[in-house]
């Protein structure tokens, strides 16, 4: 009953409202979903659904080592370097533990059903951490302090605002966050001593989203981001005692600001951006002299800068490359400018950590399409790495999983489009899922993915491309989709059918598509535009038209979307806008479909899915439909997401059995 009492919270607090009360008169919660004839899924009443034929047995008990697979996922580490912070499951979903060694017990730190995003340890006082979240998958995510000594959690902002990115000063005197608390539409960044945490105050109030990013040693400066789009960013120099701005980055042109971090010494910022050229790159801005060009450090790089991390002595600064989807590894000694790199299997590399006392050592986590996240060790100038976690993969031989090829092949006008393709052993034609990614400004790398593992099990091959908009191959390639454009890159969709037509191994006649978010669109533009093409459809949290979608986003979202699809206020921009929208096309939907939706999704709304719903059926034709009451943009509850991914096989499995 506790899983049914959440739902049903949830739902209150959510709910939209109705018609007046009148005196006397009995208040209902407003239903859940307006898609008639749903019901709870036996044993999980925070599962609603429609049409959702039963899975067969043999589908579950292929999936259930898995569904099993936890990861373990880098938050910080401690001074001396002896002891990290992760978030990995053992239960519903991922909670805070502390690893003391390399290989060693993981201690349980947070207990509860909703997940943990990010935490820090508090500098000089690894017994306090700071961490966020949410309820229900709503992202509006509050910030906590937990002290491990007494085990007692307290809440530190509003309880109802968003709040997302977390910083601590390295004297371990100040925090800072951003939140929408001001209005709701613009996100400001807050700073709180931690001797009163409780106690945060606006660092300045302008319109906009802007994000903390590093404070300098001391506390008295704080970078802190102001984020349009991904591909259109400043950063800025704040005075902490004054909140007094000092722009670091031009106010000309657009240019994208990614990772960005002091020196060791505080006179410098090292930065990540795509100003002067195609790919972001690492630079050096002297603060001294606000004439003096930035200076680039990777110009011998191709690819995009990602992660980095300064190591408090100066001696080195730790970077990583994303390297057509891979991660490279590179050390750079700032004297020199000297770069070398580092041993890495292919994968993808994050959260990068140089412990404050022990600067000739990095921390990172790991994840490859053969293993989850883990934590492993790096030395400059060593060979070899030391792993920290060992995540638990049911029982299953990695080497018995797929290892995905990257392929290309032409779009329609020319350009190559990256894909990584996994493959089913045996000989002969397979059918095959199109698996397209969301952002739209994403990208699909060499990571673990039990659903592609599952497909492939099955004999399905699975192709997951990064078409144009997709980041990681310059800012170019990722301009390609924006604004009205999209309507000419919703061609690359042909030219990945054209390409599976192609292959000896590939059955033509037998294709689906799946996808989330902005991937969700695609399927449904795949079967919109392309309806004799494919057999099957899944949507998972999809916009189904873009004009609605940009209408009910939540509005801290409405500016940045709009950068990447259009305004939809003005009447061109529409005009194609509903041009390309399925819903718009709903009569030439011939694809079996499967929507997936989470009801509290503040990004793409559950009006999206139901819409779509609510045309197929009143078409006459069958569609399934399953809901989360207590999820939003995505599944992040184990006995959620096991039960929408095993539903999600057998329905491809079913409707693409020869």
């Amino acid at each position: 009953m506790k899983i049914l009492s959440l739902a049903i919270a949830l739902l209150a607090a959510q709910a939209p409202a109705t018609a007046p009360a009148t005196a006397g008169a009995v208040a209902h919660p407003a239903a859940p979903t307006g898609i008639p004839g749903m019901t709870a899924v036996p044993g999980r009443p925070n599962l609603l659904q429609s049409g959702v034929a039963p899975v067969p047995e043999r589908i579950w008990q292929r999936a259930e080592q898995l569904l099993e697979a936890r990861s373990a996922s880098l938050l910080d580490v401690s001074a001396n370097g002896e002891s990290i912070l992760i978030a990995t499951r053992f239960g519903q979903s991922a909670q805070l533990h502390v690893v003391e060694r390399a290989m060693g017990a993981r201690t349980q730190i947070t207990f509860g059903r909703e997940p943990v995003t990010s935490a820090s340890f508090q500098p000089g006082d690894p017994m306090v951490i700071y961490f966020r979240r949410d309820v229900g998958g709503s992202e509006n995510w509050q910030v906590y302090r937990h002290d491990r000594r007494t085990g007692r959690t307290e809440l530190l902002t509003d309880g109802k605002s968003r709040h997302d990115a977390l910083v601590l000063s390295p004297d371990g005197k100040r925090l800072a966050y951003d939140g929408t608390g001001r209005n709701g539409k613009d996100t400001d960044v807050y700073v709180a001593e931690t001797a009163r945490p409780g106690e945060a105050r606006r660092l300045f109030e302008a319109e906009g989203t802007w994000q903390p990013v590093d404070f300098s040693r001391d506390g008295s400066q704080l970078l802190v981001r102001r984020f349009r789009s991904i591909a259109d960013s400043d950063l800025f120099l704040v005075d902490v005692a004054s909140g007094a701005r000092r722009a670091l980055t031009p106010s000309t042109g657009q240019a994208s600001v990614g990772a960005a971090r002091f020196s060791a010494d505080g006179k410098a910022v090292y930065l990540v951006t795509d100003r002067q050229g195609d790919f972001r790159e690492l630079y050096r801005i002297d603060l001294s002299d606000a004439t003096a060009a930035p200076r680039p450090l990777t110009r011998t790089l191709r690819w995009n800068v990602e992660g980095l991390a300064v190591a408090k002595d100066g001696s080195r600064v730790a970077l990583t490359v994303n390297a057509d989807g891979a991660s490279r590894l590179y050390f750079l000694e700032p004297r020199s400018g000297k770069l070398s790199s580092g041993d890495l299997p292919q994968g993808v590399a994050g959260g990068l950590r140089f412990p404050a006392a022990r600067p000739g050592t990095l921390f990172f986590g790991l994840t490859t399409p053969r293993s989850p996240g883990d934590v492993w060790q790096a030395t400059p100038g060593k060979k070899g790495l030391v792993r920290w976690t060992w995540s638990e993969m049911g029982g299953i031989d990695p080497a018995t999983l797929a290892e995905p090829t990257l392929v290309r092949y032409p779009a329609r006008d020319g350009i190559s489009i990256p894909a990584w393709l996994y493959q089913p052993k045996g000989q002969g034609k397979r059918p095959v899922v199109i698996s397209w990614h969301g952002g739209p400004e994403a990208q699909e790398r060499p990571t673990f993915q039990p659903l592609a593992q599952l497909l492939v099990q099955g004999g399905i091959a699975v192709l997951i491309p990064n078409v144009r908009g997709s980041d990681g191959y310059g800012k170019a390639y990722l301009a390609m989709d924006d604004g009205v454009k999209r309507e000419e890159a919703l061609g690359d969709i042909g030219a990945t059918l054209d390409w599976i037509a192609t292959r000896p191994d590939l059955d033509p006649d037998r294709v689906g598509v799946y996808g989330g978010s902005y991937g969700g669109y695609m399927v449904l533009a795949t079967a919109a535009f392309h309806p004799s093409r494919i057999r099957s459809a899944v949507d998972v949290v999809g916009i189904s038209s873009i004009p609605t979608f940009l209408e009910s986003t939540a509005p801290y979202r409405r500016d940045l979307r709009r950068a990447e699809y259009g305004d939809e206020r003005d009447p061109a921009v529409r005009a194609v806008q509903e041009r390309i929208s399925p819903l718009n096309r709903v009569g030439d939907i011939g694809a079996a479909l499967y929507v997936v939706q989470g009801k509290n999704d503040p990004r793409v709304p559950q009006s999206e899915a139901e819409q779509i719903v609510a045309a197929v059926q009143g078409k006459g034709k069958e569609v399934w439909y399953l809901l989360a009451l207590d999820e939003g943009h995505g599944f992040r509850k184990k006995e959620n997401r096991d039960y929408y991914v095993v539903t999600t096989v057998a329905f491809l499995e079913r409707t693409l059995a020869p």
